[in-house]
């Protein structure tokens, strides 16, 4: 189903930074695996923090089978955000100081994911897109596991990106003030990785470790 521009996924404010195009929102969700999930539970909203990930024009979230968010947003009305945070804006006034940011929301009715072999091979897709090639040398997951975990999913078909780039847009009567302005850019640091202190004696970190990144 192609994306459908609606009363909420319609940026309100700022236009001229949204984008409802794949090749704007797809990127986005590709490089952010990190999101936040919001529901309603007892009548009372809540947003749970967990992990995505995108596969064609859905993107998937998983977890224990015995899981509050999980349950609640099954086939239930669901706003999932993904949000990169590129720098600090700092311009000439405290109004027009801004960050620079790429954002995704989708909303929609979140579905379960059902048939055993489906959830395996999306938990596969899930692990090989963070590090390319793991799931091959890891162990397989037990039938106990495969029960343990729940898997929810969410078509793109109301989803709308919002991003901000570039220096900060002071008013012109403030740009002749000596006052420092620009962008502090902001990126995710990866370190090398830790060795866990139980490793098998001669094991090694592999090449999807060593070469981790996000963003």
């Amino acid at each position: 189903m192609e994306n459908t521009i609606t009363s909420r996924n319609r940026t309100k404010r700022m236009h001229e930074r949204a984008a409802y195009d794949e090749a704007t929102i797809h990127p986005i969700l590709d490089a952010q695996p990190f999101c936040s999930v919001g529901y309603v539970f007892d009548g009372a909203p809540y947003v749970t923090p967990t992990m995505q990930w995108r596969e064609g024009n859905h993107i998937y979230w998983h977890g224990s089978s015995a899981s509050r968010m999980l349950e609640t947003c099954e086939d239930a009305e669901v706003c999932v955000n993904v949000t990169l945070y590129d720098g600090m804006v700092m311009a000439r006034s405290a109004f027009n100081h801004s960050v620079n940011y790429r954002s995704v929301m989708a909303f929609g009715r979140a579905f379960k994911v059902k048939d055993v072999a489906d959830k395996e091979a999306k938990l596969k897709t899930f692990v090989d897109k963070l590090y390319p090639g793991r799931w091959e040398i890891l162990r397989a997951m037990t039938s106990k596991e495969v029960k343990a975990t729940m898997i929810l999913g969410l078509e793109l078909s109301e989803v709308s990106a919002k991003v901000r780039q570039g220096p900060p847009c002071d008013d012109e009567s403030d740009y002749a003030l000596p006052i420092w302005a620009g962008v502090i850019p902001l990126h995710v640091q990866t370190l090398a990785a830790i060795d866990d202190p139980r490793l098998a004696s001669g094991v090694i970190a592999p090449e999807h470790v060593k070469h981790f990144k996000i963003g």
